[in-house]
């Protein structure tokens, strides 16, 4: 087994998510990692840090992949964000001509440099042609929401429900993030494999979103399988490791923190 973890994803230019983040994690849990740009995301300081989105032509993302699977041996992905119908078909398509062990789906549901209805269209081109393919999906609230079809979610059932949900669209594990969008002193985030729920519990570090959080989580629960760990034992690895980027997480002239690390 190579300790080699791959991402598809995103390039988010002030280096606090997506695929930069991504790699940076891969390399602190000591994987090699191997990456391929989906879009590039970099928020405008002119217009209030709104997104300016731009995708990648699909043959240049096909091109990509082809080089980063013949060159190496890839057998553990992180798929993020990749924005548009004709990238999630792209990629479908590329993951379904090799097997691989893991397939790790940070299921980023919207983009606000995308017009709703050509959001609405990659939400539902990831819904089946993406989530099928996956051995974990990591959503956020939002996204366990929107996914689920359910109206609320407010407690620790309701995110059991929703990860049970989730699961009949086609992943093997579903990882339900609560972070600081359920009440009271800890983020509680639920994990359902198919059949049992456990519930894995940190005490909140403020109340503040931190950019990247998702994305650091999703990493690193695919360095962890790269490394040859268990499916509840990486995604416990990668919440503490999460945790502890958003105890130190990083201020920017951006009006929002992301996360780091103390050395």
């Amino acid at each position: 087994m190579s300790k080699i973890a791959y991402v598809i994803a995103g390039s988010e230019a002030t280096g606090g998510a997506g695929l930069q983040a991504d790699l940076k994690t891969f390399e602190r849990l000591g994987v090699y990692g191997v990456g391929t740009i989906t879009c590039i995301v970099s928020f405008d300081p002119k217009s209030d840090w709104g997104h300016r989105f731009v995708p990648i032509a699909g043959p240049v993302i096909a091109d990509q992949i082809e080089a980063a699977t013949a060159a190496h041996d890839l057998d553990v992905v992180k798929i993020g964000m990749l924005g548009t119908p004709d990238t999630v078909e792209t990629v479908a398509n590329a993951l379904k001509k090799q097997p691989w062990r893991h397939v790790v789906v940070d299921p980023v549901l919207i983009c606000k440099g995308q017009e709703p209805g050509a959001a609405l269209d990659t939400d539902n081109a990831l819904r089946s042609e993406i989530l099928p393919l996956a051995t974990v999906i990591t959503p956020n609230l939002f996204e366990a929401q929107t996914l689920s079809g359910m109206e609320t979610l407010e407690t620790i059932d309701d995110l059991a429900e929703a990860a049970r949900r989730i699961a009949d669209l086609g992943p093997r594990y579903v990882a339900v993030k609560g972070g600081t969008g359920l009440p009271g002193d800890e983020a509680i985030d639920v994990f359902f494999d198919g059949k049992d729920v456990t519930i894995l519990r940190a005490p909140k570090i403020g109340n503040e979103r931190v950019s990247g959080a998702g994305c650091v989580f999703a990493a690193a629960i695919t360095a962890e399988l790269a490394a040859g760990s268990s499916v509840l034992d990486a995604v416990g690895a990668a919440k503490d490791f999460a945790h502890a980027g958003i105890v130190g997480r990083i201020t920017t002239a951006a009006p929002f923190t992301a996360v780091g690390w103390q050395n």
